[in-house]
């Protein structure tokens, strides 16, 4: 699969769970895989680095001391038009 692809994939993800956050482990047993996808980590990690980049998708240290990455809900909008530009 592509960066773009799983990219698509994490926002849509993120634009029917507003409120999710997780890891990159998480993101990529439950979200991705959730979504009948197969991925490898590596371009996961890649995919969620670009994200960050454009300033979509948050990383937060967690409790846990793990990063996490949740959607930039001023970013929603535009994430949402971005997935059916209709």
């Amino acid at each position: 699969m592509q960066k773009s692809e799983i990219m698509r994939e994490i926002l849509a993800y993120l634009a029917d769970h507003p409120d999710a956050q997780d890891t990159l482990a998480g993101i990529f047993e439950w979200w991705l895989l959730e979504r009948k996808s197969t991925y490898q980590m590596t371009p996961v990690k890649e995919a969620l680095a670009e994200l960050v980049n454009r300033g979509l998708v948050l990383e937060v240290s967690g409790a846990d001391s793990q990063i996490h990455y949740r959607v930039n809900r001023h970013k929603l909008s535009e994430i949402r038009s971005m997935l059916n530009p209709d």
